[in-house]
C-alpha cells in the first residue's frame, strides 16, 4: 500500500470533518475568458473505466493516480481537474487543489461495458454539492443513440442540472458523444454527421444556454465539425491509442479554432507510454498556451 492512501486512509478515519475543512480553506478562482483552460480529467474510475497505457487495471491503484494527479496538478500551466467527489476530496485533503479550477462529474451511472451504459444516471456531485464543495461548476456527459431508451433519461437529467447549475451562476460542461447500441454493446460513433447532430441536441437542453459549454472529441475535420455551434468548447483528449504524436497534433490545429476555449486531458498525460507525467504534461501545456 501506498503512503499516499495510507496517509488518507488514516485520516478519512478519524477525522471525517478534514474534507469539509480542506475545501472551505483552499482559493479557488473563476473562469478567465482570455486564458484557455488546462484541466487535467480524473472520473474515469467512477463509470467502470480502468484501463489506461495498455494496463487494464492502471487506474484501479488509488495511490499510483493519485500521486500522478499531484504531479499533473503541480504544474503551473494547469489550471485545474475535473473529477468524481472521492477524488476531488482526496486531492483536497492533500492540498492539491490551492488555486485549482475544479469541474464536479455528476452522471456516472452508464457504467461502461454495461446493458445500461447510456441510461446515464447523475450518481455523483447535484448543483447544490457543488455549490457546497465551493467548485466552479460541473461536467455531465450525453450520449444520444436512438436505439436506446436510455437516452431520453439522460437528456432530462442533463436539463435539470444545467438550469440547476445555471440557478447558482454556475457552468455546465456537457461531454457529447452520438452513439449506438448493438447487441447490448454501446459504442461511439465518431462521424461528423452524427456527432454534429448530437451536439445540436446537447446544445438544446435546459432553458438556458449562457453558461453552457460543449466538451467534444477531436476529429479529423475540427471546423466543420465546430461548425454545429457557437457555444465555447473543450476538446477531450480521450485515448491517443499507438500514436500519441499524431493526437497531439489534431490537439494544436484544433486549438486555434475561435470555438475552443481549452483542454481535458485524462490518461493521455496521467500515463504516457514512457511514464514521464510530467513530460506529457508539459507538452500539453505547450499546446493549450500556444507555444
Amino acid at each position: 500500500m501506498s503512503d499516499t492512501v495510507a496517509r488518507l486512509s488514516r485520516l478519512r478515519a478519524f477525522d471525517p470533518d478534514a474534507v469539509a475543512t480542506a475545501l472551505a480553506g483552499r482559493t479557488s478562482p473563476g473562469l478567465d475568458p482570455r486564458r484557455k483552460l488546462f484541466l487535467i480529467a480524473a472520473d474515469h474510475p467512477a463509470r467502470g473505466v480502468m484501463a489506461a497505457g495498455g494496463d487494464p487495471r492502471a487506474m484501479a491503484d488509488r495511490g499510483v493516480l493519485l500521486d500522478r494527479l499531484v504531479l499533473a496538478l503541480a504544474h503551473p500551466q494547469v489550471d485545474g481537474v475535473l473529477a468524481t467527489a472521492d477524488i476531488v476530496d482526496d486531492l483536497a485533503l492533500l492540498g492539491a487543489l490551492d488555486d485549482m479550477v475544479v469541474f464536479g462529474s455528476m452522471n456516472r451511472g452508464g457504467l461502461a461495458g454495461s446493458i445500461f451504459e447510456l441510461d446515464d444516471r447523475f450518481t455523483g456531485y447535484t448543483a447544490a454539492a457543488i455549490v457546497k464543495a465551493g467548485l466552479n461548476g460541473g461536467k455531465m456527459m450525453l450520449r444520444v443513440a436512438d436505439g436506446d431508451a436510455g437516452t431520453l433519461r439522460t437528456m432530462e437529467g442533463c436539463a435539470r442540472a444545467i438550469d440547476e447549475l445555471a440557478a447558482f451562476g454556475l457552468h455546465a460542461m456537457i461531454e457529447v458523444f452520438a452513439s449506438r447500441t448493438v447487441d447490448g454493446r454501446s459504442s461511439n460513433d465518431l462521424s461528423l454527421d452524427a456527432t454534429m447532430r448530437a451536439m445540436a441536441v446537447a446544445s438544446g437542453l435546459g432553458s438556458g444556454s449562457a453558461r453552457v459549454w460543449l466538451k467534444l472529441p477531436v476529429v479529423d475535420d475540427q471546423e466543420r465539425l465546430l461548425s454545429a455551434t457557437t457555444l465555447p468548447v473543450v476538446l477531450l483528449g480521450g485515448d491517443p491509442g499507438t500514436d500519441r504524436e499524431a493526437t497531439f497534433s489534431k490537439w494544436a490545429k484544433a486549438m486555434s479554432l475561435p470555438q475552443v476555449r481549452g483542454l481535458v486531458a485524462g490518461r493521455t498525460l496521467l500515463y504516457p507510454p514512457d511514464g514521464d507525467v510530467h513530460a506529457a504534461v508539459d507538452a500539453a501545456a505547450q499546446i493549450v498556451r500556444g507555444g
